[in-house]
C-alpha cells in the first residue's frame, strides 16, 4: 500500500493516476470527503498542519510518496506551515509504524538554490535558498534528517516541471499564444526541467529502489534550456512568431511589489512576488541529474519538443489555451 499526499495537486494528480493504472494499491490523504479521485484509489481524510488523522492514514502502508507542499503563500510563516512543519507532522507520525519501509520526500531545486554559472549543481552542494518558498523546503527536508525515518527516505528535488493540468506554466504559455513574452534583463538564463509523466517515473524509481534510502537525487533532463529557447519552441508549436519584451530588474521588483499588495488586499497568494523576481534574476538554476541515472536508472526520455507538443494539445483540447 502506497500513501500518495498531494494526490489531488498537479503532479499528484498524475502520480497516482499512474499507480493505479499499475494495479498497486494506493490511498490518498484529502482533507474533504467530496475530493475526486480515480477508481480503485482509497482516500484518507487528514490534516498535514495540525496532524488529525495522520496515524489512521498511515495504518497498514508500505511506502509514502510526498507530494503535498506550498507552492505561493502570502508570507513566510505560511510556506513554513505547509511545507517544513507539515512534513514535520507526516514524519513523525509514521515514524512509530514499523511497516512504512520508504518515504519519498518531494522536495524542490529551491531549497538548493541557484547553480554557479560553471556548472550544475550536484547533490554534494551546500545549499543556498533564496526564496521563503525554496528555505521552507529545505527545512523539509531539515525534518527528514531528524525524523527516525532518515535511512528510509529518499529526497528528490525536481526543477521546473511542466505538462498537462499545470497552472503555472501555463500562465507564460498564454502570452506566447498572444505573441509575446516577458524576461527580466536581457542575459541568457539557463534552467533544468522536467515533463511531468517522466517525474512521475523517477518517483517511483525512487520508492520502488531499495538502496536508495537516506540519499537526494536530482529528476531532471539531461540538457538545460533559457525561457527564451522554452518560449520559442512552445511558439514555434502554436504557429505563432514570438516577440521577446526585456523587463530591467528594478521595474521587475516593483511589479512584485505590487503583486504582493494585491495579494495581501486579495487575500489570495500570486505566481509573482518579489521572492519569485529574486529567483528569476539568478543567473541559473541547473542541476546535474547523473545520481539518478547512475543509482535509480532513471532518465528524462521525454524531449522538450514532444513534452510541450503533448502539454499544449491538452491545454487546446480543455480550453484552457487557444491558438
Amino acid at each position: 500500500m502506497i500513501l500518495v499526499t498531494g494526490g489531488t495537486g498537479f503532479i499528484g494528480n498524475h502520480l497516482v493516476e499512474r499507480l493505479a493504472a499499475q494495479g498497486r494499491a494506493v490511498r490518498c490523504l484529502v482533507r474533504r470527503a467530496s475530493t475526486n479521485l480515480p477508481a480503485g484509489v482509497e482516500p484518507a481524510h487528514g490534516d498535514l498542519e495540525t496532524g488529525a488523522g495522520l496515524a489512521e492514514a498511515l495504518r497498514g502502508v508500505d511506502a509514502v510518496i510526498h507530494l503535498a507542499g506550498v507552492t505561493k503563500a502570502l508570507n513566510a510563516a505560511d510556506y513554513d506551515r505547509g511545507n517544513a512543519i507539515a512534513t514535520a507532522n507526516l514524519l513523525g507520525a509514521a515514524g512509530h509504524l514499523e511497516g512504512v519501509g520508504r518515504f519519498v520526500h518531494v522536495s524542490s531545486l529551491a531549497a538548493a538554490g541557484p547553480s554557479p554559472g560553471d556548472r550544475p549543481l550536484t547533490e554534494a552542494d551546500e545549499p543556498h535558498p533564496v526564496s521563503h518558498y525554496g528555505r521552507s523546503k529545505l527545512a523539509g527536508e531539515q525534518a527528514v534528517s531528524d525524523s527516525p525515518l532518515a535511512e528510509r527516505t529518499v529526497i528528490v528535488r525536481p526543477p521546473v516541471v511542466y505538462g498537462p493540468r499545470d497552472r503555472d506554466v501555463l500562465q507564460m504559455l498564454r502570452t506566447v499564444a498572444s505573441g509575446w513574452m516577458a524576461q527580466i534583463g536581457t542575459a541568457p538564463r539557463r534552467f533544468s526541467y522536467i515533463y511531468v509523466g517522466d517525474l512521475v517515473d523517477g518517483l517511483i524509481a525512487a520508492a520502488d529502489r531499495a538502496s536508495a534510502g537516506g540519499r537526494v537525487f536530482y529528476l531532471a533532463n539531461a540538457a538545460p534550456v533559457s525561457w527564451e529557447e522554452f518560449g520559442n519552441m512552445a511558439a514555434r508549436l502554436m504557429g505563432r512568431k514570438l516577440r521577446t519584451i526585456a523587463i530591467p530588474e528594478k521595474a521587475a521588483y516593483a511589479l512584485g511589489m505590487c503583486a504582493e499588495w494585491w495579494t495581501r488586499i486579495s487575500g489570495t497568494p500570486g505566481i509573482l512576488s518579489r521572492d519569485k523576481v529574486r529567483e528569476a534574476c539568478c543567473a541559473g538554476w541547473v542541476c546535474d541529474s547523473g545520481r539518478a541515472r547512475r543509482e535509480l536508472g532513471f532518465c528524462a526520455s521525454t524531449s522538450l519538443e514532444e513534452g510541450l507538443r503533448r502539454t499544449l494539445d491538452w491545454y487546446k483540447e480543455a480550453g484552457w489555451l487557444k491558438f
